[in-house]
């Protein structure tokens, strides 16, 4: 699905595809947007036993590929003072020192290695504590399509003290920011399509230009990156950390993957289980579930978050929608179709229109630091009539700066999750869903159902929903799970440390609110992690932060 910019109520769709594969990203993750502030729903569902993925021969993770020659692995990275992200990173200044840039030169196709060749960008600070140095620690912030070299300076405080025995290292993954970045559509087209958007479609009209406009999407970006499409996918990300791993001199990778990159860690395990270093994914994926079944979940997790949102506003007298319950969820939908009727105005002239007003909605349930700011947002909505608020929730989260240039975050996010899911749902899979998402979401759900449309057009598919993660002889991996998260909840990490295989997950819970565990710096939960990625003491599985 496209992120920002399908007729009909195809910027919200693109938007959640983005989650759906676990997001800014990141979201942080990448992180999605947060407020000047902190961070922080709700019991978990009872974990349902799962059977691991089992090695398929078939699938393109145990292919057998060709060794790679020694251009690729004889490279050295040459580390130099850093540019300025760039727009398609995330633009802002340079980071300065301790922070040097390097690139890295992978093959476009592992089955080739002789071919063409794509350049993956770099960013490290050497440990601080360099006579008690362990080796490098190498993140992955989510999305998929966050930049890491532009997210790794922006959060390096909160690793402060993993980065006085490791080096702290990031990159952008392929296709991604400056690692031939994938790009669908210009700056205005993308600003055009989402001040026309209406929202989810509701007439066979509207749905037909909801898929036209899918249709000619996909054309855009099939047209523009061509065969790179074909090659951004989760394995050959997990093959790219593995050469990373080796030119950085490491015998193993030690690694820290948020959201989606909690896939990708699970994956580079799968692949090369004898050279997991220590390693931490937070706010896990579920690796077995469908692409049906994994937004139904968020769905799920979105509204479980509001509802607590709700809740809390509604301790105070003057809480804009109200408070808990039906009577919030009920302000929220007037909100919504209001907004459809007549977008709200904002001071840059730009409007606010219901699918951005969903999307800055759902931006501020990620963090409990942004609860304050929703309420201010909805106050100013539904009292004063403006979007300014929640226009700026919604554009940080779509990747658009002050200048009016996106990041391309939601073509990245597309072309991965596309060239990774074999399944297509259809128009008529949405059909058949559209009360069930309701039912899991009255707030949310008529929204969501129509992300499942993001690859029916799209040029190339995986060869399956579930990604190989069973990694026998690996381990132990921490997995960090949080009860309130929205985006990826707590029962995917259930079934990640299920499908790994015996002995490989450890899991610890957070009994919080927010899209991962780490970064609302909660003292038990920073001090299980430092004692795993510094001391190599995992704690016990089953433990409970709260």
């Amino acid at each position: 699905m496209t992120r920002g910019g399908i007729r009909g109520a195809a910027p919200l769709a693109l938007a959640l595809v983005l989650l759906v594969g676990g997001c800014s990203g990141s979201s942080g993750t990448e992180e999605p947007w947060s407020p000047p502030g902190t961070t922080d729903a709700a019991p978990s569902p009872e974990q349902e036993e799962d059977p691991a993925n089992p090695a398929d021969p078939a699938d393109p993770a145990n292919a057998e590929l060709p060794p790679l020659p020694e251009r690729f692995t004889g490279q050295t990275l040459d580390w130099s003072e850093c540019p300025a992200p760039s727009p398609l990173q995330g633009a802002g200044r340079p980071p300065g020192d301790p922070w040097r840039c390097a690139s890295l030169t992978v093959p476009l196709d592992y089955a080739e290695p002789e071919g063409e060749t794509i350049d993956l960008a770099l960013i490290r600070a050497p440990a601080t504590e360099r006579d008690e140095r362990i080796g490098s620690l190498v993140f992955n912030f989510g999305g998929p399509g966050g930049s890491g070299v532009a997210s790794l300076p922006r959060s390096a405080e909160r690793y402060a003290e993993l980065g006085e025995r490791f080096d702290l290292v990031s990159f952008d993954p392929r296709g991604v920011g400056e690692s031939a970045g994938v790009v669908c559509r210009d700056d205005e087209a993308i600003d055009a399509a989402a001040q026309d958007a209406t929202g989810p479609p509701r007439t066979p009209e509207e749905e037909r230009e909801f898929l036209a406009a899918n249709r000619d999407y996909a054309i855009a970006c099939t047209e523009r990156n061509g065969e790179l499409l074909g090659q951004v996918g989760t394995v050959n990300a997990a093959r790219d950390l593995d050469l990373l791993r080796q030119v950085l001199g490491e015998e193993r990778l030690h690694y820290f993957g948020v959201s989606y990159g909690t896939k990708l860690g699970a994956v580079y395990a799968h692949l090369f289980p004898d050279r997991v270093g220590r390693t931490v994914l937070d706010a896990v994926v579920d690796p077995t579930r469908d692409q049906v079944e994994r937004l139904l979940l968020q769905t799920e997790g979105f509204q479980l978050a509001l509802d607590n949102y709700l809740e809390d506003c509604g301790r105070a007298p003057d809480c804009p929608v109200g408070g808990a319950g039906a009577e919030g969820n009920a302000a929220l939908v007037e909100l919504f179709e209001a907004a459809r009727d007549e977008p709200l105005p904002t001071e840059s002239g730009r409007r606010l229109t219901q699918d951005l007003a969903v999307t800055g909605v759902l931006a501020s349930l990620y963090s409990r630091a942004s609860w304050d700011y929703l309420t201010e947002a909805l106050r100013e909505a539904r009292e004063e009539g403006r979007g300014d608020l929640l226009l700026r929730a919604a554009e940080q989260y779509n990747g658009r700066d002050a200048e009016g240039r996106y990041r391309n975050l939601s073509s990245a996010n597309t072309a991965v999750n596309c060239a990774d899911f074999a399944s297509r749902p259809t128009l008529e899979t949405v059909h058949e869903q559209v009360d069930t998402f309701v039912d899991a979401s009255p707030v949310f759900g008529e929204h969501l159902v129509w992300g499942l449309l993001s690859c029916v057009n799209w040029p190339v598919n995986g060869e399956r929903d579930q990604p190989s993660v069973e990694a026998e002889g690996a381990g132990p991996i921490l997995l960090l799970a949080t009860t309130g998260d929205p985006a990826t909840p707590r029962i995917g990490a259930e079934r990640m440390r299920h499908a790994l295989g015996p002995g490989v997950g450890v899991l610890l819970t957070y009994e919080g609110e927010g899209h991962g565990a780490f970064s609302g710096g909660d003292p038990c939960v920073t001090a299980a992690v430092a004692a795993h990625l510094l001391d190599g003491d995992p704690p016990g599985d089953g433990t409970v932060c709260s």
